[in-house]
């Protein structure tokens, strides 16, 4: 697949819902798909990069489909609510700079 930008990502989500997927699922079915979806990712980061072991029907789930079915969620929640992602993106990178531009640097926790 080509590169998208997220307002192609967003498009081609809406796209495959009003053909594929027939209709977006309501919000609150949508939140309570997101929260199962990143459990899943939970899962697998707890067995690969913590303490907790694989089980057989473990090893099957991949993190990039994972976060992939997150992401797929949070698009069709910023569909179906009218919100530009590329916009809420931009606007939150320059909350985040405005706020953290010194708070992380002077971190003890955070020096190596």
């Amino acid at each position: 697949m080509d590169q998208l930008t997220i307002k192609e990502t967003q498009d081609k989500v809406d796209q495959w819902i009003n053909t594929i997927g027939v209709r977006y699922f309501n919000e609150l079915t949508n939140m309570a798909i997101l929260t199962e979806e990143v459990g899943e990712v939970a899962r697998i980061i707890a067995r690969k990069y913590g303490e907790q072991s694989f089980k057989k029907t473990d090893l099957e789930n991949e993190l990039a489909d994972e976060l992939a079915d997150v992401l797929f969620v949070v698009i069709c929640l910023a569909n179906q609510t009218g919100v530009d992602l590329t916009k809420a993106l931009q606007d939150n990178l320059k909350k985040k700079t405005s706020r953290d531009k010194t708070r992380h640097h002077s971190n003890l926790k955070l020096k190596k």
